[in-house]
């Protein structure tokens, strides 16, 4: 979920080590070296913003459009939730707060009434064996494994108890990368472009992965966590972790580490995130393939996923020989040697790029799912939960023109497979029966405003007639392959690609699914030509990929560097009927279609979570991750909130959001300078929300503290470090209202 790097590569990147300064450069964007951004979808399916440009034309027809509730009912097919519809006889929720203005500070700024606090900043001790931190501290293999990771990401909340869920619970964190530059401060990482030092490749690996640790509210409202908890632990690149599902025991993932393909180590550059509905934590994997290497010949996943050729982002795997521990570093080299695959690391990179599910409960041993597909995940966000009904689960492939999928489990949901929380329950067995068995699909968005989800399977039908295994050139039963090839089998069953999916959420009423297009900097005006390019190697069958793409209704912005929001209701037959419900945009824009004002302006729609507060009375927070534009101009990342049960669709605008009715839409928080703002979650009792402020410049202000006022700017230069931030109000009520 980093931000965008409006550059194509023609070949291969090279190594991404930075040697600069990110807190002495003001403006400068660390991620920016993280997230890979060239095209690796060859397909030449119909681009998402061309499908909205035809929409919104069909839209004008149709005397001002057809919104979600018009479509449900052309088709007969009703809303889900617990009665079938939004309730339409509540009064919505009303935003008690006025939008802050824009900041460009080193701070997080918040309404009046409210406070905002440092939680759990990189290098929180997490148990007595790490040291107490401090500005000055050097990082060590332990000293990290042992305290709380970097650059804070998606999260989640799990009470240990339902009568205390407001005070005391275990949080979930991701830390999606590392910024060597704040990690080894001062002096900087000893051989960025060289031969590893192995520690320094030890601590980079344990600083990436999950944080487990208890928090509690304190008598004065604030917060804290509790060192020493049982409950404390870090998930590392380096921790051994189980494969499940149909990629499990298969050919394609025998290394040398695990002769059988049942196990590997580690889960790398975790994103967003999602949960579920027995009580475990899930994980997404999104730009883990930088950190691997392959210089011979390449499969053809690994050019589609677009693995380096010549060094990792961090050359860890330079560290390989003398002193190494059980190839600890070696398997980031995944070169095929000439032996077996079983003597080498030739499929270590088709371990990773799944969902990983986590008991933050116990110790178990985490478990990747390769059911819900292989790619670059961003998030995984369950659907509506019905007893009996089949579980669904949401998630997208964060890259420029790729796509969204969902995974529909086999299994029919049994409220009885949900346990008390802090019960010691076998969690993930629980997970074994909804995870690893059912359907992956990949959506496609027609121009009328519905769209199919279309199955990838090795027996579904490609547009050509083939079967999808054949096309792929599989057998014709290999569930696996299809895993492996995700993003091919998308390709060739006809999906839409999008402008970067990347968070998710759910109405729980209602089932309204909202997803964020964060921005696409390769879209081309209507009416004009695709252009190609076969960067990489290919499944013939793919053709050549997008180098640019024409709009199309549901993208329909040529160089959209502001994002949008969709959503849709599931309908029947797996249809779905969509619309879009805001674009970003500076307020002085001529295509502001949103009537976007100072007070809201936004761009790069990015977390974004449906906060349920009764029956059609749930806000809609979401987050940015913007840079270099008109809106980054004017503030840093920010927080938004919307009632959507104030709205109505379908009236005939671009978007749901527009001139009549965008002062709903609110500006709650902004972020420090450079930081991207994400995570979220709050209480059960609303009285306190939490964030995560990733990749700040200067921030926190005490270089020292570990719990502070996030909204103190500091006095000179500081170690930034990504934290949680907790936002309650000073009179204690619900946040937002």
């Amino acid at each position: 979920m980093l931000r965008s790097l409006d550059i194509i590569l023609s070949r291969p990147r090279h190594s991404l080590v930075t040697t600069i300064n990110p807190w002495r450069v003001r403006g400068y964007n660390v991620s920016r070296d993280v997230e890979d951004h060239r095209i690796h979808n060859r397909s030449q399916n119909l681009p998402f913003d061309e499908v909205v440009a035809r929409h919104l034309s069909r839209r004008q027809i149709l005397q001002g459009g057809l919104g979600l509730a018009a479509l449900s009912m052309m088709g007969g097919f009703g809303l889900g939730g617990s009665n079938g519809a939004r309730a339409q006889d509540k009064t919505p929720l009303a935003l008690a707060f006025e939008s802050i203005l824009g900041s460009r500070t080193d701070a997080v700024v918040v309404p009046a009434g409210y406070r905002a606090q440092v939680l759990i900043p990189w290098g929180t001790p997490l148990n007595a064996r790490a040291s107490d931190w401090h500005r000055e501290l050097v990082m060590t293999p332990a000293q990290q494994a042992n305290s709380v990771g970097m650059h804070h990401d998606g999260m989640h909340a799990f009470p240990l108890d339902l009568e205390n869920a407001s005070r005391r619970f275990l949080l979930a964190l991701n830390n999606e990368y590392i910024d060597q530059d704040a990690l080894w401060a001062p002096r900087g990482p000893t051989q960025p472009d060289g031969v590893r030092p192995a520690d320094e490749v030890r601590t980079e690996i344990n600083a990436h992965g999950v944080t487990i640790v208890e928090i509690q509210r304190q008598n004065d409202g604030g917060w804290a966590h509790v060192i020493d908890s049982p409950y404390n632990r870090r998930i590392t690149t380096a921790t051994p972790i189980r494969l499940s599902g149909p990629v499990a025991g298969s050919d394609y993932v025998r290394t040398r580490y695990s002769a059988d393909g049942t196990r590997t180590r580690g889960t790398n550059n975790n994103c967003a995130n999602g949960y579920t509905p027995w009580g475990t934590y899930l994980t997404c994997e999104e730009n883990w393939p930088e950190v691997f290497v392959n210089t011979g010949e390449r499969f053809s996943d690994d050019a589609r996923l677009g693995l380096p050729t010549d060094r990792g982002r961090y050359g860890w795997e330079t560290a390989a020989g003398d002193g190494e521990q059980d190839d600890e570093f070696a398997r980031f080299d995944v070169t095929p040697g000439e032996g077996e695959a079983s003597e080498d690391y030739r499929n270590e990179a088709r371990t990773f790029g799944y969902v990983v599910e986590i008991d933050p409960y116990t110790q178990a041993m985490a478990m990747k799912r390769t059911a819900l597909g292989r790619f670059r995940h961003e998030g995984c966000w369950p659907g509506l939960v019905r007893a009996g009904e089949p579980l669904t689960f949401y998630t997208g492939h964060d890259s420029r023109n790729e796509y969204i999928y969902k995974f529909v489990s086999a299994a029919n949901w049994d409220p009885a497979d949900a346990p008390k929380p802090g019960s010691e329950a076998d969690r993930l067995a629980i997970g074994s029966r909804y995870l690893d068995e059912g359907t992956l699909y990949v959506a496609r968005f027609d121009e009328d405003g519905r769209g199919e989800w279309l199955a990838l399977t090795p027996g579904a039908a490609t547009p050509t007639g083939q079967t999808l295994a054949a096309a792929l050139n599989l057998e014709a039963d290999d569930a696996a392959g299809v895993i492996i090839h995700t993003c091919d089998a998308a390709d060739l069953m006809g999906a839409t690609p999008m402008d970067r999916p990347e968070w998710s959420s759910v109405d729980p009423v209602s089932g309204e699914v909202y997803f964020t297009l964060t921005n696409n900097s390769k879209r081309t005006a209507d009416g004009t030509d695709a252009t190609f390019t076969n960067e990489g190697a290919a499944l013939e069958a793919s053709g050549a990929g997008y180098a640019t793409a024409p709009t199309n209704s549901a993208n329909p912005r040529a160089d959209n560097e502001n994002g949008h929001i969709i959503r849709w209701r599931e309908q029947s037959d797996n249809r779905f009927a969509w619309e879009i419900f805001v674009f970003g945009s500076d307020a002085g824009a001529n295509d502001n279609r949103s009537g976007l004002t100072p007070g809201n302006q936004f761009a790069s729609p990015d977390g974004l979570w449906y906060d349920e507060r009764g029956e059609g009375q749930g806000i809609l927070w979401f987050q940015t991750d913007n840079s270099d534009n008109a809106v980054a101009e004017y503030t840093n990342d920010q927080l938004l909130a919307v009632v959507p049960g104030a709205l109505d669709s379908g009236r005939g605008s671009d978007s749901v959001i527009d001139a009549d009715n965008q002062d709903q839409l609110k500006r709650f928080a902004a972020g420090p300078n450079d930081c991207e703002v994400t995570g979220i979650f709050a209480t059960p009792d609303r009285t306190t929300l939490f964030i995560n402020i990733q990749h700040p410049g200067n921030w926190p202000a005490d270089g020292d503290a570990l719990t502070q006022d996030a909204t103190q700017v500091a006095a000179g230069k500081v170690r930034p470090r990504a934290a949680t931030v907790a936002i309650w109000k000073e009179d204690g009520g619900q946040i937002g209202v």
